[in-house]
């Protein structure tokens, strides 16, 4: 697995986001609301400038958002999809490159990391940020941002 293992701070801009949301384990919700968000993203794109796919999520509430950063307030929302202004904030970054189906493993290890490096964790969702397409760009190539919300 391709992790960088020690953080460096970021700021997440505050974003326009529009979402699926589902609760239960990650690995049966976040497939379920990936697929009902792709299954939007034609009509939301006919309306709207999509910036970015992302994912929040919070592990103890069991909360899992799979969605897209738009420019500016949804115009037509489809049907099956929320919008929320996501108020953004100082976040840990560490780097995945390679496959989603490491994306288990590398959420853990960087959970870890964060615990034993005694890194402060504020209450927020923490992101997945997939920084380039799945469709044009090879699976080992393919670079996604973990983001935990510190203080």
């Amino acid at each position: 697995m391709n992790l960088t293992e020690t953080a460096d701070i970021v700021h997440w801009p505050e974003s326009h986001y529009v979402f699926v949301e589902k609760v239960g384990p990650f690995a049966q919700t976040a497939p379920q609301a990936w697929q009902e968000a792709r299954a939007t993203l034609k009509a939301l794109a006919a309306k709207n400038q999509i910036l970015g796919f992302t994912s929040l999520y919070d592990a103890n509430k069991q909360v899992y958002r799979a969605g897209f950063t738009v420019a500016a307030m949804p115009l037509d929302l489809p049907e099956g999809l929320r919008y929320e202004r996501f108020r953004g904030g100082r976040y840990c970054r560490f780097m995945l490159t390679g496959p989603y189906s490491e994306l288990g493993e590398a959420s853990g290890r960087v959970w870890d990391l964060v615990e034993r490096n005694g890194i402060p964790v504020r209450e927020d969702f923490a992101i997945e940020n997939y920084v380039n397409n799945p469709h044009t760009t090879p699976e080992e190539e393919l670079i996604t941002e973990i983001l935990i919300p510190t203080a």
